[in-house]
């Protein structure tokens, strides 16, 4: 018996002859067997050296969940890269910081699509390491993706790329995803090659993915889950992926009713929109079969809904973060609406779980720690030291404790972050953006409920005397300098925020306010 795949290139090459005939991408305007797929990998990569991308090198992707992320991503891998995926809804100075951190030489961008064009808007005099962008096709054909793939076909191409392939090893890194700092700048995560897809396929594990299964990636794959519980799960599994380009709830029923989809992840939103949908009733979704949900706070009738209305057999919540390989926590098949709903379930990929210094009601701070927890930040030995300790737990800033059956649920967060929309939003970030607003002497950024999002932000802002702004100015600012889901959609102004003795802003006051 042979030892399992442990880089993504050997996993891609296994389930490729495994089967080669079998569905593995499908989009509106490309279908792709597995066989075709590794084909397509093998090309690009070849293109990618062709273009001086040598083993080690960063390379980063600013685009939608099309088929050419996947190529891309999979091709990255493939000559020995790391891949660098960048939030669509970042602006051009977000990812221009993240592609000068990481040295990238050669970036995936988006060319037309909703009104915005990511490839043309970097500025490439401040970039120097970046000598290649490759416009990704979207809402109208570009001739450069198929230009960059003509470069794999020369001679003896692809012999190099199976070389550049075979030389990966499991402890290489294998990505980078950047997750916002609570001081403000965004920190890059490494994660090896192993953990990249040890972590996903205990998740798979417990959704009971096969190759029958037909997954409807709505989770962008820019983020951990998309990229790896979307195309690596698939990828060990030989589950077929179908990525919608944009959450559309009609379309998405229309993607269920015709591809007999059976996986349908997402944050609690989505299924909230599609149970409530008036036009649910004209679309087959009895396909349906594993839904995960999380990252925000559930109620137990949603969960009872889905399982019932949509009769979705394996409805499960889950927990974990980038610095974890994307994972830590997840519910099990066997378990009631009640601990789906309350709990992210039990420790899974190998992963020990402890509550630190725990308080009379048994809640402390979230400990993680075993072979999935990171490498490390990128250039930040500071930042990797505070969040993994000398006996290795990592600590995710998250308040929680465990019922009597070692579920964990989480109860607070030690840290201001908050989640809109299924994104992390740390208020750090936001502040500094809004001291730099003429006329802002002071500001603190909250979440507040939200119905559609889960959590939006409100600004408290002390103004500078003599000085005058309006909610719309502050929130028009914001939104230049950050990604949307980052801007705050309500602002309040003070005389003063509350502060304690050590002059630290009081925010729980500040959420009994709002």
């Amino acid at each position: 018996m042979t030892d399992l795949p442990r880089t993504i290139p050997q996993v891609l090459d296994r389930i490729a002859d495994e089967f080669s005939d079998h569905d593995a991408l499908v989009t509106h305007d490309r279908g792709l067997t597995y066989a075709q797929l590794r084909s397509e990998v093998r090309r690009a990569a070849a293109a990618m050296i062709d273009l001086g991308v040598q083993a080690g090198d960063r390379v980063a992707i600013w685009s939608p969940n099309t088929w050419h992320w996947v190529v891309a991503c999979l091709a990255t891998h493939y000559a020995g890269g790391v891949m660098v995926p960048l939030n669509t809804r970042y602006t051009a100075n977000e990812a221009s910081d993240i592609l000068a951190r990481t040295a990238a030489p050669l970036l995936f961008a988006a060319g037309e699509f909703l009104g915005a064009d990511k490839a043309a808007s970097i500025d490439r005099d401040a970039l120097p390491d970046l000598r290649h962008v490759i416009r990704v096709p979207i809402e109208k054909a570009d001739g450069t993706w198929d230009e960059f793939v003509a470069r794999g076909g020369k001679e003896g191409a692809l012999e190099a790329v199976d070389a550049r392939a075979a030389a990966v090893t499991a402890d290489d890194v294998s990505d980078i995803l950047f997750t916002s700092g609570t001081t403000g700048r965004s920190k890059g995560v490494l994660c090896a090659h192993r953990q990249s897809l040890d972590a996903p396929a205990a998740w798979a594990a417990c959704g009971e993915l096969t190759s029958a299964d037909r997954y409807l990636c709505i989770n962008p794959f820019f983020h951990n889950f998309g990229y790896k519980a979307g195309i690596l799960a698939c990828l060990q599994s030989g589950a077929t992926l179908i990525p919608q380009l944009t959450f559309d709830a009609e379309q998405a029923m229309a993607a269920v009713a015709e591809h007999r989809i059976t996986v349908l992840p997402g944050p609690p939103t989505i299924y909230q929109t599609l149970l409530d949908h008036p036009k649910r009733g004209d679309y087959d979704l009895t396909s349906l079969r594993f839904a995960v949900t999380g990252a925000a706070t559930i109620p137990v009738v949603l969960i009872e809904r889905m399982q019932t209305e949509l009769d979705i057999d394996i409805v499960l919540t889950a927990y974990g973060l980038t610095e974890a390989s994307g994972f830590g926590t997840m519910c099990r098949a066997e378990d009631d609406a009640v601990t789906v709903a309350t709990t992210c379930g039990r420790p899974i990929a190998d992963f020990e779980l402890r509550i630190d210094a725990p308080a009379e009601d048994g809640s402390g701070e979230v400990l993680l720690r075993g072979p999935n927890v990171m490498f490390g930040y990128l250039d930040d030995p500071e930042a990797t030291a505070a969040a993994i300790d000398s006996e290795g737990w990592l600590h995710t800033g998250d308040v929680g404790r465990l019922d009597e059956r070692g579920n964990l649920q989480i109860t607070d967060r030690l840290k201001d972050m908050y989640i809109c929309g299924g994104f992390n939003v740390y208020p750090a970030e936001i502040e500094q953006v809004l001291a730099r607003l003429d006329g802002v002497a002071e500001s603190a950024v909250i979440g507040v409920p939200d119905e559609r999002l889960g959590e939006v932000g409100k600004a408290f802002l002390v103004l500078r005397p003599g000085t005058q702004l309006d909610e719309k100015t502050v929130i028009t600012y914001v939104r230049e300098h950050l990604a949307n889901f980052k801007a705050p959609r309500s602002v309040e102004f003070l005389d003063v925020l509350p502060r304690n003795p050590g002059g630290k802003v009081v925010k729980p006051l500040l959420r009994e306010r709002a």
